[in-house]
């Protein structure tokens, strides 16, 4: 089984919730490092896991942003990082699955099912300046969600009249990610790169 490390720079989390009963607010979450155990000849075997900088939230809006990372919201200044940890468990088409993770916000963890759709594979060339320094293999998916925001303690909101709210409960998730096999990580000597599930090893 190959191992593979995202690579943060085309690796985000998006999030979707609904605003005042009418519209639809979205915001990301792109300092997200993690690493992926998959192989394409023995797909259900594959595991994932990850941790997601909470304080680098972003909506486009920076009041929004500091209601977000306040006590109401992500409660940042306690809980800073948002971690997930989960399996594939069935293959519904050529590249398609379902997973289940457990994912960890506000200290408080719950499973979530999500649905995996497999990119496919492609080899590139590493340039450092006008050198080419090798090749490595990348790997993509794009996984979809949905969970209930107070399941994690998320839980702000106002009413509004004829029993609306402001934010609403449920909330969609997306996460586009690109990984790179480690071992090419290696012999390029980016071992620096690979992921290894410690905040302090990613510094």
């Amino acid at each position: 089984m190959n191992r593979w490390s995202f690579e943060p720079g085309h690796t985000e989390a998006v999030f979707t919730a609904r605003h005042m009963m009418v519209t639809w607010v979205r915001g990301a979450f792109k300092d997200l490092h993690g690493r992926v155990d998959f192989d394409v000849a023995d797909c259900l075997e594959t595991t994932f896991a990850g941790v997601i900088d909470a304080t680098r939230i972003w909506t486009g809006e920076p009041e929004r942003d500091a209601h977000l990372r306040s006590a109401d919201f992500f409660d940042v200044e306690n809980h800073p990082e948002i971690t997930f940890a989960g399996r594939f468990t069935e293959r519904v088409g050529d590249s398609n699955f379902k997973a289940l993770a457990e994912l960890t916000i506000r200290g408080a963890t719950n499973e979530v099912p999500l649905d995996v759709a497999y990119l496919g594979q492609w080899t590139t060339p590493y340039w450092e300046g006008d050198e080419n320094k090798g090749e490595m293999t990348r790997i993509g998916f794009s996984i979809a969600g949905r969970v209930n925001r107070h399941d994690f303690g998320v839980s702000w909101n106002d009413q509004l009249p004829r029993g609306g709210v402001v934010v609403s409960h449920e909330v969609g998730i997306q996460i586009d990610v690109e990984a790179i096999r480690d071992d090419d990580l290696r012999k390029v000597g980016l071992e620096d790169a690979v992921y290894s599930g410690s905040s302090a090893a990613r510094q």
